[in-house]
């Protein structure tokens, strides 16, 4: 066998591969599973054999009269020396391993009469699951992407010579793995989000914002290694410390808004299905019984079980106060529901069901707003939908108890998808409290090995104001130092942008104190004013963050909001990548000799040549993420605000497309020198690439600047190259690194126009 290093195994896929509809079972098959089976020391022939699709006859089902029995095929039947050891199924990306149908499939496979073996495994693609037969909890789990981590322990495990020496050495200590380059992690590029594929995140609750859950694992796989603990301290429904769980790491949640504490509390709290079914039939036998059916039982009901009455709401919501949002019949039900939950002894049960009910409270209300298109059931508040509570132009009416069964159906489907990897074990790895981002005082100083977190935008959501109908009603206090805190801009206490700005400031600083050096911070933002992005920058860098790059990020599904308002709201979002550094390097100001009004316009005419018209979120995002590189973001907020009026001007917008593209038979507007928007795209290129640790050919920067060149006088290559000299230099034959010494004095001095 050869000495040389062995590459990583999979270390040339690309896991965006998963995220394609033609990327099914059979190329898990051959682009995971294959590789892993040899990597272990199986292949097709030999004594250590891979045997596909071997028949099993189920010992007890048939089929018609009983005359053919029922046939199984398991995909991959691993042998040792002529004698079973394990077997493992392959999946789709979009299958549940983890629980559920497929799982007692394979465990059908292990147990059958004629195999035999002890562990049993399922991989989709992006998850790795390993079971023991005689245990309920699986050995190991982890995402395909970590897969080099954890081969010592598949080794340790599942190899040939394990099994040849009489058997499986006990599963390595949760210690491991050790090694993880926190230093040398490359943010990552922009994924296809797949917003609504888990049922731990939607069915079970709603809320105003969520993050997309297979996006937060990608960040979290990339930045931490198993063990390592994450923090949100902006945690909203509780994406972060979900998929920090669910991968292995630890997590500390943190929100002012108590209904966030609540909803993911009780999202996580361990239950048994069989506990939660036991009492859902024990409540729904007390309500049928305790139902209110008249005017006088609804009427004696409202006095005997309490309900939230007198809270004043929003100014600009269509009601005064909290018990106009509902009809008497709904307060009666609704106070008659909560009071059989709060009698249920079991904690967590009891937790679980409050969830429920709290979900049920979002469909039970006259905010109500159906679905148009999906019907009665598939609808959303006001709060959720609106951001403001107003009154459904025409009720619909649910059946309290039966929208409260369909939430603890879905809850618990939630539960049975979490199963087995978030347990009363494994919730101990969660620290969940109610707070202030501004004050982290219970977290210790350079204790925190990630930070992803999705704070407020500004005046876009009143969070506090708009729960007030949950919180209300689960009896969650809040306070008016919990307002005077709440990192907004406006609402009903009309916090100023200077509040907004010092609390988000505040926050940062705190997240720099508890952040270990040489570790990772992802501020999640989605404004269209570029002062706020300002703010962010230039306070990170001030507390000692170093910059490494903004991604753009989809989010998923296009909001109701975006729908109703595609001038005013955003869409997509921004992902900020800074690391805490001993020696960080600031961003370095550019002057490119042009006015701002010039390098607007450029930039615009530019992602709409790029991208052959671009969205309004394409062409800020443009604007945001080169301010941001080339250090003119505080010019950009000053002036640029609102950049409609100038798309309004200047460009045509297709109403087919979304999209704002060049006036027809005219020419792009900037005249600015051909060298300087070659000096302005490659500096904003070669940076990006320096944050990717990518060094470019000649030919990927001029595939790469020349679409955004185009204005009907096309340089040519070689004063590209001219002008490339200036500001990169030559690693090797023909790749290309910016230059980093007398950088600034190249930009004010060379290139001075």
């Amino acid at each position: 066998m050869s000495d040389a290093p062995q590459k990583p195994l999979l270390s040339d896929f690309d896991f965006l591969q998963l995220n394609s509809p033609d990327f099914k079972e059979d190329s898990v098959r051959e682009e995971i599973v294959k590789p892993l089976l040899n990597a272990l020391g199986y292949s097709s022939s030999g004594k250590n054999k891979i045997l596909r699709s071997k028949g099993l006859k189920h010992p007890f089902l048939k089929i018609g009269s009983g005359k053919r029995k029922i046939t199984s095929f398991p995909d991959y039947l691993l042998e040792v020396a002529g004698k079973y050891a394990w077997v493992l199924d392959a999946k789709a990306p979009d299958e549940e391993i983890k629980t559920g149908d497929n799982v007692e499939q394979v465990y059908f496979y292990a147990m059958h009469p004629d195999i035999r073996v002890k562990f049993y495994a399922l991989c989709n693609g992006k998850e790795f699951i390993l079971f023991a037969v005689d245990q309920a909890r699986p050995l190991l789990y982890f995402h395909v992407s970590e897969l080099p981590k954890h081969l010592p322990k598949l080794n340790a495990l599942l190899s040939p010579a394990e099994f040849a020496a009489g058997g499986p050495l006990p599963l390595p200590s949760p210690t491991e793995p050790t090694g993880f380059d926190y230093a040398g992690a490359i943010p990552l590029v922009e994924m296809v989000a797949k917003k609504q594929s888990a049922k731990r995140h939607f069915g079970v609750h709603g809320y105003f914002t969520r993050q997309a859950w297979d996006v937060v694992q990608a960040y979290i796989t990339n930045f931490t290694k198993p063990g390592d603990l994450v923090l949100d301290p902006f945690g909203g429904y509780g994406v972060t410390l979900l998929e920090s769980l669910m991968l292995g790491r630890r997590a500390i949640h943190i929100d002012l808004n108590p209904l966030s504490v609540f909803i993911i509390t009780g999202l996580i709290a361990p239950v048994s299905p069989a506990d939660v079914w036991d009492a859902l039939d024990k409540v729904e036998h007390a309500f049928k019984n305790g139902r209110p059916r008249s005017e006088t039982d609804i009427k004696s009901a409202m006095k005997k079980y309490p309900y939230p009455r007198g809270i004043r709401l929003m100014r600009n919501a269509d009601v005064r106060t909290i018990e106009k949002l509902f009809t008497p019949r709904q307060l009666a039900e609704l106070g008659l529901l909560k009071h059989l939950i709060l009698n249920i002894k079991d904690a967590n049960v009891r937790s679980s069901l409050m969830l429920a009910f709290s979900s049920t409270l979002t469909k039970i209300n006259l905010t109500y707003h159906p679905s148009s298109s999906r019907g009665d059931n598939a609808g959303d508040s006001a709060a959720f939908r609106y951001y403001r509570y107003r009154i459904a132009p025409k009720s619909v009416d649910l059946d309290v108890l039966k929208t409260f069964e369909l939430k603890v159906k879905k809850l618990v489907a939630a539960k049975k998808e979490m199963g087995g990897i978030i347990t009363k074990d494994t919730v101990k790895n969660a620290s969940i409290s109610q707070g202030t981002a501004t004050s982290l005082k219970q977290i210790g100083t350079e204790s925190i090995d990630y930070i992803y977190t999705d704070p407020p935008y500004g005046n876009k959501i009143p969070y506090l104001d708009l729960s007030v109908m949950w919180n209300s009603w689960l009896d969650l206090p809040v306070s008016e130092k919990d307002y005077k805190l709440e990192a907004i801009e406006g609402g009903e206490h009309q916090k100023t942008k200077a509040e907004y700005s010092k609390l988000i400031g505040d926050s940062i600083k705190e997240m720099y104190r508890v952040l270990k050096f040489d570790r990772w911070m992802s501020f999640v933002f989605q404004h269209k004013d570029p002062a706020y992005w300002h703010l962010i920058v230039e306070t990170a860098q001030r507390a000692g963050f170093e910059y490494v790059g903004t991604v753009t990020q989809q989010s998923g599904q296009t909001t109701f909001k975006k729908r109703q308002n595609p001038f005013t709201v955003l869409h997509g979002q921004l992902i900020i990548n800074f690391r805490k550094a001993k020696n960080p390097q600031s961003i370095m100001k550019v002057e490119l000799g042009v006015e701002i009004a010039q390098i607007v316009m450029q930039s615009i005419e530019g992602v709409v040549a790029k991208k052959q018209g671009a969205t309004l979120e394409e062409i800020y995002n443009e604007l945001i993420v080169r301010g941001m590189e080339l250090g003119f973001l505080h010019d950009l907020g000053k002036k640029y605000q609102d950049i409609t009026p100038l798309l309004n001007e200047h460009f045509d917008f297709n109403d087919k497309t979304k999209k704002y593209e060049i006036k027809k038979n005219t020419k792009f507007k900037t005249q600015i020198p051909v060298e300087v928007r070659i000096k302005y795209y490659l500096i904003s290129y070669m940076r990006r690439c320096a944050h990717q640790k990518i060094e470019p050919t000649f030919d990927d920067i001029v595939l790469n600047i020349m679409p955004l060149l185009r204005n009907g006088n096309t340089p040519e290559h070689q004063t590209i190259l001219s002008v490339l000299e200036k500001v990169a230099v030559r690693v090797g034959h023909d790749r290309w690194r910016l230059s980093s010494v007398g950088q600034q004095e190249m930009f004010d001095k060379e290139l001075e126009l």
